[in-house]
């Protein structure tokens, strides 16, 4: 599998969507911490169907061309197996931080600009994610949990960096 395959074979259980709304849900769910591209998406869609783990049907309405893809038993059960598989450790590339990381290397002024650039980033997901959040019933209870591990993770990255820049500016007026 992919990186994509389990974002399109996931979101094609919760029912069947055309590449364009799979690329809507992506972008109103996964995109936190899983993103897909139509670039990625419709090249996947194809192999997907090549081998049988979804399938489509024609869903055109006039001029404007739609395909529909579903899900076939071979798919579900690809689902299942990569649900069900060895779970990688976690590993994290966040830009952001490794900005962080070398940001010594900047003046000091600037080096706090990222780091205020981050936690604007945080609230500004968090926004996102409340605003989501705000639709109670409307998603399964495993989206509704990783939701709210968006929400707490944002809410402490956000706070965290904030409690940074106040620790820096101390420690630089004491040195000043």
């Amino acid at each position: 599998m992919n990186a994509v395959t389990p974002v399109i074979l996931g979101l094609l259980s919760f029912g069947p969507r055309s590449g364009y709304e799979i690329k809507a849900t992506v972008d109103r769910s996964t995109r936190f911490f899983w993103a897909a591209s139509y670039g990625q998406i419709y090249p996947e869609l194809s192999r997907l169907e090549r081998e049988g783990l979804v399938e489509s049907e024609d869903a055109s309405n006039g001029a404007r061309r739609r395909r529909v893809y579903s899900l076939t038993d071979a798919g579900r059960e690809a689902l299942a197996d990569w649900l069900l598989g060895r779970t990688v450790t976690i590993e994290l590339r966040d830009e952001s931080l490794l900005r962080l990381f070398f940001a010594d290397a900047l003046p000091r002024e600037q080096a706090l600009m990222l780091l205020e650039g981050r936690r604007r980033g945080h609230e500004e997901y968090l926004a996102v994610l409340r605003a989501i959040d705000e639709r109670p019933g409307e998603d399964p209870p495993f989206v509704d949990l990783v939701l709210s591990w968006g929400v707490a993770f944002n809410e402490w990255g956000a706070q965290w960096c904030s409690e940074q820049l106040e620790r820096l500016s101390t420690t630089a007026s004491a040195t000043s």
